[in-house]
């Protein structure tokens, strides 16, 4: 089972550590976005199923993410990736429907655990 995958985050580098980490084979298409209102559009265009999204990112920040895509009812599975990790701001994505939080810089070891946690992997 593949997916389409996006990874959303303002710093190039942080997109391409996020790709790394996916398993093999486990994205059909990755796309990539450096901020939210970026996202939305590639969502809406492509049909994306999994997204790696960060915080805190110019022009529409993470939370805004989460809080468009509820508002528009998209089903869309998000891990949270940030390096905001205050329990205040965890509880918060994880009240807007993200799957997960995992702290920056990521690995695959933090991914893939997750990802069959819910079926995905």
């Amino acid at each position: 089972m593949s997916f389409k995958v996006l990874i959303c985050d303002d710093s190039s580098l942080a997109r391409k550590l996020a790709k790394r980490s996916l398993p093999e084979g486990f994205a059909a298409e990755v796309y990539q976005a450096s901020n939210g209102a970026e996202a939305i559009s590639v969502i809406d265009e492509h049909g994306i199923e999994v997204m790696l999204l960060d915080l805190t990112m110019p022009v529409l920040d993470g939370v805004g993410v989460l809080e468009e895509l509820r508002r528009r009812m998209l089903d869309v599975f998000v891990v949270v990736v940030s390096g905001d990790i205050q329990p205040l701001m965890r509880d918060r994505v994880m009240q807007l429907g993200a799957l997960d939080f995992i702290p920056k810089p990521i690995n695959a070891g933090q991914l893939q655990p997750i990802l069959r946690k819910f079926g995905l992997y």
